[in-house]
């Protein structure tokens, strides 16, 4: 599946991950968890240190139970998002959304919800019922971005991201497909 956006900065095409991509997907991911230590669980230090093989293997493991989609403008990774579903028979009939993350001169051209209509529209080919995912509750932008995508608040994670000395409490959102 790719889809075209048309921006002003010119178009943005949004693709699944690539295997040979491990490179641009590791600097992409490492910038992100280093200019928004705050809204990612996910820890830059330890990532950084990953081998080229943790990322290679990642982009490996695609396929029915995860995927990874790419926002791209003259074939430079500008924004990803994941999701991956449950691995149970009991839990395989849902998704959660991972990642998240557009460069900063790339927001507001609807770049972040075309990488959540990749993963929606992945997950229904692969039989999900519904998708969760989490956001810290500062980031209004991301909240906006997330409702207008049809996902709803069903709860609140208190002090789910320690970072720097403050404490992130997280919005649990939904959508059932």
């Amino acid at each position: 599946m790719a889809a075209l956006i048309v921006t002003p900065h010119g178009p943005v095409h949004i693709r699944p991950g690539q295997e040979n991509g491990a490179q641009a997907y590791r600097s992409l991911r490492l910038a992100a968890l280093r200019n928004h230590p705050e809204v990612f669980s996910a820890d830059f230090a330890a990532n950084e240190a990953q081998p080229m093989t943790y990322w290679i293997e990642r982009l490996h493991l695609l396929g029915s139970e995860s995927m990874i989609y790419f926002a791209t403008s003259n074939e430079v990774l500008i924004g990803m998002c994941g999701i991956y579903r449950g691995s149970g028979p009991k839990t395989q009939h849902s998704a959660t959304i991972v990642g998240v993350y557009v460069q900063p001169e790339w927001r507001g051209q609807q770049i972040a919800e075309g990488l959540i209509t990749a993963c929606v529209d992945w997950a229904r080919t692969q039989g999900v019922k519904i998708i969760k995912l989490a956001v810290v509750t500062t980031n209004t932008a991301a909240i906006r971005c997330y409702t207008g995508c049809d996902f709803t608040a069903y709860g609140v994670e208190p002090q789910a991201i320690y970072y720097n000395g403050v404490l992130y409490d997280e919005l649990l959102m939904a959508r059932t497909l």
